[in-house]
């Protein structure tokens, strides 16, 4: 697997794998369901990304919006391509919220809210609680 899926945890991270995609947790929660989006094809630009995986990116960003939809009722989504120091295509996912959300009495704050996502304000979670939010959202997978 490429260094910018290991570098975000990935096997234990993995919420669903696709032919060209990895769905994988954040670790640092900037909001409630932070995904990761890691492209599999040996690509440093968008431009070389295969058709293969544009064309299945149609169904892996439905599924992501269906899951975070089901499981924490999202207000807004944000899909950040930084690319700046994880060299491999991937997209950081950012469910946006009004309100704060809690999963297992952690209190999770979109510091941001209305503007831009506030990366450097963050929820690390504890491993427990981490494959809990795995779980939660493997289960609302569709």
């Amino acid at each position: 697997m490429n260094q910018t899926a290991e570098k975000f945890g990935y096997p234990q991270t993995l919420i669903h794998e696709y032919e060209h995609w990895l769905v994988l947790l954040r670790q640092q929660q900037v909001t409630l369901g932070s995904l990761v989006l890691v492209c599999k094809d040996a690509a440093t630009r968008f431009s070389d990304v295969s058709q293969g995986a544009f064309t299945e990116l149609h169904d892996v960003i439905g599924a992501i919006e269906r899951a975070l939809g089901a499981a924490y009722h999202y207000d807004k989504i944000n899909y950040l391509m930084l690319m700046m120091v994880d060299p491999d295509v991937h997209y950081h996912v950012i469910p946006r919220y009004e309100q704060p959300r809690e999963f297992q009495s952690v209190e999770v704050r979109d510091q941001g809210w209305p503007g831009p996502p506030a990366l450097a304000a963050f929820v690390e979670l504890g491993a427990d609680e981490e494959q809990a939010l795995i779980a939660s959202l493997r289960a609302a997978w569709r």
